[in-house]
Order: structure tokens, then C-alpha cells, then sequence
């Protein structure tokens, strides 16, 4: 597996190289030891999946507050999706930037979310499917979140408005950003 770094400290794309046989391909998709070279201590505590039924569906940006803060790695095992990372961590050079990038089942690519940064993606394709692996227990009380079109995120969506969006990620508060 490749590990690529973004522009937001922490946010790496992981890049997954097939070995082909005749049967298809097997690829390793996550290594606890290899993030930890990479200075993510990621313990696996929950594994999240996420069916979305149409394309344009819109789901963030979420996020978890200390101490109940959260690493994320996000695949997408059927169709695709805009997954994106905002740095919400106001010592970072990076806070109020974010990451975006395709992933699709076919690439194979997931993206992992550092604690501190909030997480939000777009569907693609209708009928898309996304894995979580998480590094905390949901916490409600802990949750948090901001709104899609706020407009200083300058994130570029691919369906705006979005096809699909729960009442919750629509009405999250605008600025001031929180910090993690």
C-alpha cells in the first residue's frame, strides 16, 4: 500500500496495490502498524457502513469532540463518492482548509481523517456504498458539525443543492468554526 500526504497535515490518501491472479485481486486496505509510522494511532473501536440510494446525496460535515474525537478511514466499496476533510484544529497551518478527493470502488483509494478535522461527503453515483473504520465510540453528546454551503469552506460540491441532505446537516450552525 502507497500512503500519499494531502495538503492538511494528517489527511492521507491510502492507496491500495492489487496483486492480480486469476481469480481477480487481493489488496491490503488497512495496516494499524503502518499508520503508525505515519503518526496515527488508529484502534479500530467501530466499523460504520453507509448505503446511499441516489447520486448527489450529501452527508456533513460531521465531526466529534474531544475527548470523544475520532480518526476516520473512509472506502467506498460500491459506486463513488467527493470525500472531503476539513481542518478544524486552530493550532494546524491548515485550519479551515480542507481535502478533497475521489473515491470509488474501483480505485480502491480511502482517505483518512485525522482527529480534529470534520468529515463530509457527496455520492456520485446512485446506489453508493461507504465503509468506515473509526477509532472512538459514537458519542451523541460529542457530535458536531457544519453546514455544507457554508460559504468561507469554499468546497466545491459536485451537486449543489445537494439531491439528498437529512434535516440535521442542513440546519447545522454557521461561523463561527468550532475548534478540536
Amino acid at each position: 500500500m502507497r500512503y500519499l500526504s494531502t495538503n492538511i497535515p494528517g489527511v492521507l490518501v491510502l492507496v491500495p496495490e492489487p496483486i492480480p491472479d486469476s481469480r481477480g485481486h487481493f489488496a491490503r486496505v488497512f495496516s494499524q502498524s503502518e499508520l503508525a509510522e505515519y503518526g496515527c494511532d488508529f484502534p479500530v473501536c467501530q466499523i460504520n457502513r453507509s448505503y446511499n440510494r441516489l447520486k448527489g446525496t450529501l452527508r456533513g460535515l460531521h465531526f466529534q469532540k474531544p475527548p470523544h474525537a475520532e480518526d476516520k478511514l473512509v472506502q467506498v466499496i460500491r459506486g463513488a463518492i467527493l470525500d472531503v476533510a476539513l481542518d478544524l484544529r486552530p493550532d494546524s497551518p491548515t485550519f479551515g482548509q480542507h481535502h478533497a478527493e475521489l473515491l470509488t470502488a474501483e480505485n480502491g483509494r480511502a482517505l483518512l481523517i485525522p482527529k480534529g478535522c470534520a468529515h463530509g461527503f457527496q455520492t456520485l453515483l446512485d446506489d453508493t456504498e461507504v465503509l468506515y473504520l473509526v477509532s472512538a465510540y459514537y458519542e451523541p453528546s460529542a457530535e458536531g458539525g457544519l453546514p455544507w454551503n457554508n460559504p468561507g469552506l469554499n468546497i466545491n460540491w459536485p451537486q449543489q443543492p445537494p439531491a439528498v441532505i437529512s434535516d440535521k446537516d442542513n440546519s447545522w450552525p454557521d461561523y463561527p468554526f468550532p475548534t478540536l
